[in-house]
């Protein structure tokens, strides 16, 4: 069995917001596995546990720009909130969106070899990184070209949407971004839900109707149960919209004559890591290495 060590439990509780404790027994019990031992306190502790997995802690911007039936949304990362507010950060990015638009790179080696403002990006952004003094990057875009049309939605810089859809009201364009940028769906219908996502749902379902102590045929329906509640919670369509909690997304398009293709949202620094600078050790090991001296 792994050894459960001090950092293992002080990961796990920065991920789960959950006590110290709790953190040590799941990971006991995980026998040191950092995704069983979330699992297990999902089950545990209910939603608490996924609570602080979702934040956010990277940071960055996310910027869209359209034309026509053409658009982009893109993210870059920064190091500080305060150069993600710097005018020239800004501006790069902006262009970034619009360069991304205009010439269809197919990834961000192929952005960063484009041209910008008689450079390449990659230089430009070099060049930036030393005016500024913190690092960034080009982490992620998503092209749209279609013959339907598009819209997007900016919350602030830190969380973009863009949606591509077919009807006359742009309005419900609008609304239907906006609400995504709320409710976070991770697809347009439930058959659309990645399977990875579905699996680990399933996983938890099948735990916390073991731990019911429920027969095997009741136990089994539970679990089916949480996964199909679980899908209509992250799928667009099956979703209340916001700003009708009598109608489910689909109803109020299907009212407006509208249909959406697709969709993407990004979060700013969404799945990243910030590295958490922990003083009292830092101290610690200064003074131990000044005994040693």
């Amino acid at each position: 069995m792994a050894a459960i060590t001090a950092a293992m439990v002080g990961e796990l509780r920065a991920k789960t917001d959950a006590p110290m404790m709790e953190c040590k027994k799941a990971l006991t019990e995980a026998e040191g596995d950092m995704e069983r031992a979330e699992e297990i306190l999902r089950v545990k502790l209910g939603s608490k546990a996924s609570k602080a997995a979702s934040r956010v802690t990277a940071e960055g911007v996310v910027a869209s720009y359209i034309a026509g039936g053409v658009g982009a949304l893109v993210e870059i990362n920064c190091e500080t909130d305060f150069v993600s507010k710097n005018d020239d950060f800004l501006k790069f990015t902006s262009d970034i969106a619009k360069l991304v638009t205009e010439h269809s790179p197919a990834d961000v080696a192929a952005l960063s070899a484009l041209g910008l403002y008689g450079k390449t990006v990659e230089e430009v952004r070099t060049e930036l990184i030393g005016r500024i003094g913190e690092n960034m990057s080009i982490r992620r875009f998503k092209r749209f070209q279609t013959s339907g049309k598009l819209t997007s939605y900016l919350h602030g810089t830190r969380i973009g949407v863009m949606v591509e859809f077919e009807g006359s009201d742009e309005q419900v364009g609008k609304d239907v971004a906006m609400h995504i940028a709320a409710m976070k769906p991770v697809a347009l219908s439930s058959d659309q839900v990645p399977a990875e996502l579905i699996e680990k749902e399933r996983s938890v379902a099948k735990l916390k109707a073991e731990e019911s102590g429920k027969p095997a045929d009741i136990a089994a329906k539970m679990v089916e149960g949480s996964v199909q509640k679980y899908l209509k919670e992250v799928s667009l369509f099956d979703q209340t919209f916001v700003k009708n909690d009598k109608q489910t997304v689909q109803q109020m398009l299907k009212a407006a004559n509208t249909s959406v293709k697709s969709f993407v949202m990004f979060i700013v620094g969404e799945g990243i890591e910030k590295k958490q600078d922990d003083f009292a050790a830092e101290v610690a090991a200064q003074v131990a290495a000044a005994k040693q001296a």
